[in-house]
């Protein structure tokens, strides 16, 4: 049969108009329709909540295995918890705690009960993202490693450049992206894949826009969100930023400089205020203590690469109090003397008995360098087990660079960050990827600038200050709330600071989006001042009235903290 005419034809003396009939447009079929039938069945959920929390109620959600081909019948299940709001309705606000691959349903517990103001208006919303299984139920998604295909090597130390230190490190990350790659799942385990997971969320929830607040990871899944449904997203905080607008990969490769940073500037300084008598008054003589630390775990069979780890990611808290209890055991171990009494007799011993208990099960009266050491020895299981979601969407949601590039990284930051230069080049699973993105992640859109803030913390050692700056520079329009001096990841809600949440909380409740500005920081553990250091953040802090020390349930916000910093450390 021949095709009508698309175009009608006239002729300038004639009274009949010859009129076409134009093809109709392909409709586009609608992803969502077969899963929005679907009702959210509230019920107990399956985690123990944190003491202090308010209770949540948790759902499956049913969401397909490919949300590029969602009618071939093949599904998943996405654990959601909800805290309703305590007040009048405003709307629905999820909640991600990053990762990649970190679980989210118990946050909103935590948030409402820090954040009453922010409970009273708003549905606090939580997601295990798919692949990270149900908090407190289901098991996430692993890979598994026979430890055959890693090094036996205990001492391994990836400042020994020789060929073979280099290809006993190098068996780690093949194995890893190899196994991973090899998982069935591994494919549709992306952010594009989850963000289409977010916005069947806000269509069940029955709401117009979906806001958000995001950690670390978190700003790169709620970013790419808002720009694959820009009429969808309501208002983001994205805190402690990767650069959205780039390479979710380069906030890894910039972990040798920020932690450097951090260990050189703000770290050593305040273990030289903390334990002058046991690693040194000055931040030379406590440099050098803690290389001997390093060398006398090393005689124990705790390797120097294990040893390094303790002192990267420090984004929490927790982490700070437990580096600094491991550097005072290093430091009195190889002195020869009881290297746990000048941590009995610190402040910081209440928190370090907690952890002493929680991480190496004794008591910190316990605690020796043979115990920590033992902890730091590997895994005598017959397989390892790596998260599935961690690698699968770090490497997949863009191309990776290559090997090759990955050690000439580490040959490069080794020198100028040693603390983890050497190594990170040399562990990276990424640099193995094989398999190419299946979609293509969008930038922000300019629409949607004005609904995002953006906040960081100066010398955050886990997605670095200069990666925030790099998103806004990017994507111009948005706001950003500077942190000075603070060296943890996380800010809002959980960090303490009074600035912060009053800024994102007038953003959020009134829509108020505060200008680049800058907020102070609050003292280190166990200390009562701010210590200014120069660093990346140039404009002046605003003032506030009130302190650190008011805020109200310090043990939930510091767990949340370090839950936060946990999920976003390399291999969690």
């Amino acid at each position: 049969m021949r095709r009508p005419p698309v175009a009608a034809v006239f002729a300038a003396t004639a009274a009949l108009v010859l009129t076409a009939t134009a093809a109709p447009a392909v409709a586009t079929p609608d992803p969502f329709a077969g899963f929005t039938g679907q009702q959210l069945s509230w019920g107990p959920c399956a985690f123990t909540p944190e003491p202090e929390a308010v209770p949540a109620e948790c759902a499956l959600v049913t969401v397909p295995r490919d949300w590029a081909a969602p009618g071939n019948g093949r599904t998943l299940q996405v654990s959601v918890s909800r805290v309703a709001a305590s007040g009048e309705h405003l709307g629905s606000l999820l909640i991600n705690p990053g990762g990649p691959g970190g679980q989210g349903t118990s946050l909103p517990g935590s948030l409402a009960a820090v954040q009453p103001q922010l409970h009273e208006r708003y549905a606090l919303i939580g997601m295990d993202p798919r692949g990270t299984g149900q908090e407190g139920g289901f098991a996430p998604e692993t890979c598994e490693v026979p430890l055959d295909r890693l090094s036996p090597r205990t001492n391994l130390d990836a400042r020994d450049r020789s060929a073979d230190s280099i290809a006993e490190h190098l068996k780690q990350p093949r194995a890893v992206a190899e196994a991973c790659q090899s998982e069935a799942l591994a494919p549709f385990l992306t952010t594009w894949q989850t963000a289409h997971d977010m916005e069947l969320i806000r269509l069940l929830l029955g709401e117009s826009t979906l806001n958000y607040v995001g950690y670390s990871y978190g700003t790169w899944l709620g970013a790419k969100y808002a720009a694959l449904f820009p009429h969808s997203a309501g208002k983001l905080v994205l805190d402690s930023s990767t650069n959205f607008q780039g390479r979710l990969q380069a906030a890894f490769e910039a972990w040798p400089p920020i932690n450097q940073r951090l260990f050189e500037d703000v770290f050593l300084p305040w273990m030289t205020r903390q334990f002058p008598e046991e690693v040194g008054a000055t931040v030379e003589e406590a440099a050098a203590n803690w290389e001997r630390g390093r060398a006398f775990f090393a005689t124990l069979g705790a390797s120097p690469d294990n040893y390094d780890s303790i002192f990267t990611g420090m984004g929490s808290e927790l982490r700070w109090v437990l580096g600094a209890g491991i550097f005072v055991l290093g430091v009195g171990g190889a002195d020869g003397e009881d290297p746990a009494a000048a941590l009995r007799g610190s402040e910081l011993a209440p928190a370090l008995d907690e952890l002493s208990r929680e991480r190496f099960a004794v008591p910190l009266a316990e605690l020796t360098p043979a115990v920590v050491a033992k902890t730091l020895a590997d895994d005598p299981a017959d397989y390892r087990q790596y998260p599935a979601t961690r690698y699968a969407v770090a490497c997949g949601d863009q191309v990776t660079r290559s090997e090759s590039w990955y050690r000439r990284l580490s040959d490069q930051q080794g020198p100028q960050y040693p603390l983890y230069g050497w190594l990170y080049g040399l562990s990276e699973p990424c640099s193995f990827w094989s398999d190419e993105p299946r979609q293509e992640l969008p930038a922000l859109p300019a629409e949607v600038a004005d609904r995002v803030l953006v906040v960081q913390g100066e010398f955050d050692p886990q997605t670095g200050y200069e990666q925030a700056k790099a998103a806004v520079r990017a994507a111009p329009g948005l706001s950003l709330v500077s942190v000075d001096d603070s060296p943890f990841h996380g800010q809002y809600a959980f960090d303490g600071n009074p600035c912060v949440d009053g800024m994102v909380n007038v953003f959020l409740l009134h829509n108020s989006r505060p200008g680049t500005t800058t907020c102070p920081g609050i003292p280190l553990p166990g200390e009562t001042e701010v210590h200014p250091v120069p660093g990346p953040v140039r404009t002046p802090a605003v003032q506030v009235a009130q302190t650190a020390a008011e805020v109200p349930l310090p043990g939930l916000r510091a767990s949340v903290q370090e839950m936060i910093s946990e999920v976003n450390t390399p291999g969690h």
